[in-house]
C-alpha cells in the first residue's frame, strides 16, 4: 500500500500545515534556506538529496508561496530561492523542532549549533525568547554559530564551510 500525500479526511490545521512541510526533505530545505542557502546546487550538495527529489520539493515550497523563484542577480542562467514572509513564519516551530531534537538526542559533546539573539548576543532559550530581553526575535533579528559539539571534519561541501562562521539567519551565502 502506498503512503498518501494528503490529509484529506483530516479537518486540522496541523494536516494542512504537514501537506505542505510535513516531508522530511522539505523541512530540511526549509532550514537551509533559513541558514542563507539559495542555489540548487547548494542544496542538492549540503543535504545530498537526488536532483528530482529536490526539484519537487522545491516546486511545492515556491508554489505555496514559501519560497519565491527568483534570476540569479549576478546572472549564470539559474534561478535562487528565496525565501518569502511566508516561509519566515515557520521560524519558531524549525527552532522548536531542532530545540526539541538536541535536548531528545544530544551529542556527548554539547550542541552542534548556537542560535543568539543578536541585539545582545545572549542564547535563545527553548522556546525561542531570549532570556536577557525576554522577546522572541524573528529570524532577521538571530546569529547562528557552531557550538561545542559541531565535529568540523564531519562536513567540507561549499556550504557546511560557511556555516562554521557567526552569521546572521536567512543572509544568503557567498
Amino acid at each position: 500500500m502506498a503512503l498518501g500525500t494528503d490529509y484529506a479526511r483530516q479537518d486540522c490545521p496541523l494536516a494542512r500545515a504537514l501537506e505542505l512541510v510535513g516531508e522530511r526533505w522539505t523541512m530540511l530545505i526549509v532550514r537551509d534556506s533559513f541558514f542563507g542557502v539559495r542555489r540548487f546546487g547548494d542544496f542538492q550538495v549540503h543535504l545530498d538529496i537526488s536532483k528530482a527529489v529536490l526539484a519537487q520539493r522545491l516546486g511545492t515550497l515556491v508554489d505555496a508561496g514559501l519560497l519565491d523563484r527568483q534570476a540569479r542577480a549576478h546572472g549564470g542562467g539559474h534561478d535562487d530561492y528565496v525565501p518569502t514572509d511566508s516561509l519566515e513564519g515557520l521560524w519558531p516551530a524549525v527552532y522548536a523542532l531542532s530545540y526539541w531534537g538536541e535536548e531528545q538526542n544530544p551529542k556527548p559533546t554539547g550542541t552542534r549549533r548556537r542560535f543568539l539573539h543578536a541585539t545582545c548576543e545572549t542564547d535563545l532559550g527553548p522556546l525561542g525568547l531570549c532570556p536577557e530581553c525576554g522577546v522572541a526575535p524573528g529570524p532577521r533579528d538571530i546569529d547562528t554559530d557552531v557550538g561545542p559539539g559541531y565535529d568540523p571534519d564531519n562536513r567540507s561541501d561549499a556550504v557546511s564551510t560557511q556555516l562554521r562562521t557567526r552569521r546572521r539567519l536567512l543572509t544568503p551565502l557567498r
